[in-house]
């Protein structure tokens, strides 16, 4: 009778993220653009956050201490999923809604095992 009030295992098990790579391209200026890849079942907001990663380490590796997000598109084809983000970076905090302190981002995403470039 007891066994009917033990808790049955979720059945959405968190699969960690299998983060495969990012390639970062200088658009122009201070605009740069990070093409992320994870495999497995990622949320849309572990590709994010990977992006995010990628661009706050890409900022302190340029000297700045900034960036902000501009766009960011995902795509999922045959099991690995991507997303092509945009930021600018820049030395001082920049105006805008989306905007990063790479030095607390960095030390975030080595806190949550999030690669960066």
């Amino acid at each position: 009778m007891l066994a009917a009030c033990v808790e049955a295992p979720s059945q959405e098990t968190r699969v960690a993220p299998d983060y495969r790579g990012v390639q970062t391209s200088l658009l122009e200026g201070d605009l740069v653009q990070f093409h992320v890849s994870m495999g497995g079942v990622p949320l849309a907001q572990d590709l994010d956050n990977y992006a995010e990663c990628a661009a706050a380490q890409y900022t302190l590796i340029r000297g700045y201490g900034f960036a902000r997000h501009v766009r960011t598109k995902m795509n999922e084809e045959g099991g690995v999923w991507t997303a092509d983000a945009v930021y600018t970076v820049s030395p001082s905090l920049p105006r805008g809604l989306r905007t990063l302190d790479a030095e607390v981002v960095v030390a975030d995403c080595a806190e949550n095992g999030i690669p960066t470039v």
